[in-house]
């Protein structure tokens, strides 16, 4: 059997109490890192008797092979990352598929979860959303990721790294508005827990100005697209807005598909005016 399991994203008392009791009965133990293995188990106040692996981003494709070997032979693996669920931008996907692909049993234990900790924390709607992981970090395709999701109508739940989360946010208010409420959710659950709910315009300035920058694990919740009704533009401001976006180095078809997510006219009608 093939089990997830959820570790803690901060405190180590948040962890399912079957946690402890799988990670001492399994034969082997899957890790993302070792040593954040062994420190978590100290925590619990349990011992690993079984067989410790890695299992991260430089060996997954090579160790999934190795571990379905294991499940076959009628083994019990228990995967865990650094913090969070297995495969959620994390490692084990690739073993889930493969295990699912063999028939071979494959169950979880829940743990706590950076993206629906930020959702309930960020106060904006929850009835719908979506988790779009961490954004690229190439300007360019940054620019198409964010113009794709510019009139998704979901709150959206990012992750980001520290030093990335300006440049990021500077994106996301310029792409997406800078009137678009946010929450950037840092440290959840740890000592230093941080939510601060701003639109996205202010949002990048407070993290630009943070003395020492931006610290620990950053979670990025972004409010979805308004409703928009049809704005009253000709053919000429429609036009312009189209090469406005093209300026900051979108592709004419993002350029469009942006300009139709912020004004509300339908993209055959911006497509038109852009191409007088």
């Amino acid at each position: 059997m093939l089990i997830l399991a959820g570790t803690p994203i901060g405190r180590a008392d948040d962890a399912s109490r079957r946690l402890g009791p799988a990670l001492a009965e399994a034969d082997v133990v899957a890790a993302e890192d070792t040593r954040r293995l062994r420190r978590l188990a100290a925590d619990l106040g349990v011992e690993v008797p079984g067989r410790v692996v890695s299992y991260f981003e430089g060996n997954e494709e090579r160790r999934t092979a190795e571990l379905i070997e294991e499940l076959r032979a009628g083994r019990t693996i228990v995967l865990v990352t650094d913090a969070g669920m297995p495969s959620v931008s994390d490692p084990g996907y690739r073993l889930v598929a493969a295990a699912v692909a063999e028939d071979l049993q494959v169950t979880a234990i829940p743990g706590p979860s950076a993206v629906l900790t930020a959702l309930a924390l960020s106060g904006l709607p929850v009835d719908r959303f979506s988790f779009e992981g961490f954004v690229p970090r190439k300007q360019g395709e940054r620019s198409r990721f964010l113009a794709e999701l510019a009139a998704d109508r979901r709150t959206m739940v990012f992750f980001e790294s520290p030093h990335r989360t300006v440049p990021t946010l500077e994106a996301m208010s310029e792409t997406l508005g800078a009137d678009r409420p946010a929450a950037l959710c840092r440290e959840l659950t740890k000592t230093y827990e941080e939510v601060v709910r701003l639109p996205l315009g202010e949002l990048a300035a407070w993290a630009a100005g943070q003395e020492h920058g931006i610290r620990g694990e950053v979670t990025l919740v972004v409010a979805g697209a308004p409703a928009a009704a049809p704005a009253d533009l000709d053919d000429d401001a429609l036009a312009e807005l189209v090469a406005e976006a093209e300026a900051t180095g979108l592709s004419r078809k993002d350029a469009i598909a942006q300009v139709a997510a912020q004004t509300g006219v339908r993209k055959k009608t911006v497509y038109a005016a852009a191409h007088r």
